[in-house]
């Protein structure tokens, strides 16, 4: 359904590709320029380094030692760039970033048929300008391909039900939903899509074309198909080779990362109303603003609009879903944030321009004010860094060199205000944006990449041991092996630090020219952290090596566990500075 004109949005059509451009170097913008970061981004990047190495992908492993707790999609999809890139630094962000870029698509082709061009632009600078769209389509992070394989699920379900009949899309979504949960678990969401799409859409279209009826089923039975191209390998062999590892893994992943962390997390524990109260206004933030202030729209526009019923009815849900876990975080939602986007630009084109002009004073009026802070926080740097320093002090020598890169965007965000007068408030929000990430991406991150890794204590480790040392770990992590460039051994990721330091400390007793390396604010009752040698710091923690003299001559025992020892074969993020 095309929408009438509207004089006042002043989108035209020659600024489109220039900002659809730029939006796409944004997302693409700085891959190379940095290693992944932790908490996620070194444990996907080192399994997808490990499927390349060892050729075995059905299982992933970290450090030799299974990783039950995603599945596996996201990591092939990283090994799949590493195997045609044979860089990881590049391969590991590809995922999120083309994922990014469908799930643009899909946004704007389904706004385009449902209500013409203007609110499929618009929806597209919504997502440009959402915080948490930007920031998870550029981190390697499983919830942008997520997002992708639920958003496809949502455009499948639309086309058919509201645009069609349209079977072939139809199934494209129980396929994607399938996709989506071997990709995170939540990949069926769409499928509540079903109830507002029951409630609000009759079986037979007014051309007397059917959408539901028995052919409908064939959609979950086509989603439980494509689940046992996965899962019915994985089973056979866990039941051929019997291992207690393997049971291991297959019971954590279908029974413990989904339904008993939905059940019963143990982590991440928030209120009912956290996504209500915390999440949505910061991440979301100004959509949020925007949704409220149109709160008078969309009553007007909901009787007469059945897409705009079951898109945002289907965006509730996906939040009430969220929302009854005890365990939450703000990456959760992401999946209904396209969906969000569409029905917010909707709303947005039918709007009078009274029902605007409050939105985009207010909003206008706080990107001049971002700006100037940017500016004051730069001369602070500048001229005043010592009262910075207290505040980020791991991050001290960064500060100088990104301050011209703050002035710069500060003046540039207040210049948008004033000199993009004329244009729509969504341009004028989603070129701030992209100004933003273009400077986070060239700038910022080179900046920060050495103070993000581990990449200084490894090569003092390689300056401290003789080429024959064995290095084990206590309480390790994947980013260290990583920047390993000699084997590394393990206790176990998944196993309790007393019983990690009891089979350190068997291991270490057990032949010569081994060392520990750990941080140094472990409580270890069978080593004597005075005979520590310091490496350095990373990651806000204090790293030291132990040797043989440090073991206590006795110490509790524990479960026996053989260490695991990871040899790195493929070295070239050691080569990348």
């Amino acid at each position: 359904m095309q929408l009438p004109h509207n004089p006042s949005a002043r989108q035209d059509a020659h600024w489109w590709p220039w900002i659809a451009a730029l939006l796409i170097a944004a997302l693409f913008a700085g891959i190379g320029l940095r290693d992944p970061w932790p908490a996620d981004e070194p444990r996907f990047a080192q399994v997808a380094r490990e499927m390349v190495e060892s050729g075995q992908w059905l299982f992933p492993t970290r450090g030799g030692e299974f990783y039950p707790d995603k599945p596996p999609v996201f990591m092939w999809l990283i090994a799949l760039f590493y195997q045609l890139t044979g860089q990881l630094k590049i391969a590991f962000l590809l995922p999120s970033a083309l994922a990014g870029l469908g799930t643009l698509w899909l946004v704007f082709d389904l706004g385009r048929r449902l209500w013409g061009e203007n609110v499929a632009r618009s929806a597209v600078l919504v997502l440009a300008f959402t915080p948490q769209f930007l920031l998870q389509a550029k981190a390697a992070q499983i919830d942008a391909v997520a997002c992708f394989w639920i958003t496809l699920g949502c455009y499948g379900l639309v086309r058919h039900f509201l645009l069609g009949p349209a079977w072939g899309w139809y199934a494209a979504s129980w396929v994607a939903m399938a996709l989506g949960i071997v990709t995170k678990g939540v990949g069926f969401l769409p499928a509540l899509m079903l109830i507002p799409l029951a409630i609000w859409r009759r079986p037979v279209t007014a051309s007397g074309q059917q959408v539901w009826c028995m052919r409908t089923w064939w959609g979950p039975t086509l989603m439980l198909g494509t689940l046992a191209l996965w899962l019915v390998p994985m089973w056979v062999a866990v039941e051929r080779i019997q291992s207690p590892e393997l049971l291991a893994y297959r019971d954590n992943i279908l029974l413990r990362q989904t339904a008993e962390r939905y059940a019963n997390a143990w982590h991440h524990i928030k209120p009912w109303h956290y996504y209500l109260s915390t999440a949505l206004p910061s991440m979301w933030f100004p959509l949020v603003v925007l949704f409220l202030l149109q709160i008078r729209s969309i009553r007007k526009l909901w009787p007469s609009s059945v897409a705009l019923r079951v898109l945002l009815s289907w965006v509730a849900l996906v939040l009430l879903f969220f929302s009854i876990s005890p365990g939450k975080r703000e990456v959760y939602i992401l999946p209904a944030l396209p969906m969000s986007a569409l029905a917010l630009a909707y709303v947005w084109e039918q709007a009078p321009e009274k029902g605007r002009r409050t939105a985009s004073l207010l909003l206008r009026g706080a990107l001049a004010v971002v700006g100037l802070l940017l500016m004051l926080l730069a001369a602070m740097a500048l001229f005043a860094p010592d009262r910075l320093h207290h505040r980020a002090d791991d991050y001290a020598d960064a500060i100088a060199a990104l301050a011209p890169g703050l002035l710069i965007l500060g003046l540039a965000l207040s210049s948008i205000v004033w000199l993009l007068r004329k244009r729509a408030l969504f341009e004028q929000l989603a070129l701030a944006s992209l100004l933003t990430w273009l400077f986070i991406s060239f700038w910022l991150w080179p900046s920060l990449n050495t103070h993000r890794t581990p990449r200084a204590v490894m090569q003092e480790l390689e300056q401290s041991l003789a080429p024959e040392a064995e290095v084990g770990m206590l309480e390790f992590k994947e980013q260290f092996l990583l920047f390993a460039s000699r084997p590394l051994v393990h206790f176990s990721y998944l196993a309790p630090l007393p019983q990690q330091e009891w089979n350190a400390w068997r291991w270490i007793r057990s032949a010569p020219n081994r060392v520990l390396l750990l941080p140094d604010n472990l409580a270890l009752q069978c080593f004597d952290l005075t005979k520590k040698r310091v490496l350095g710091e990373a990651h806000r923690r204090n790293w030291v090596l132990l040797d043989a003299s440090a073991a206590r001559e006795s110490c509790g025992r524990a479960v026996d566990r053989v260490p695991y020892r990871y040899v790195p074969v493929k070295k070239d993020i050691l080569l990348s500075n």
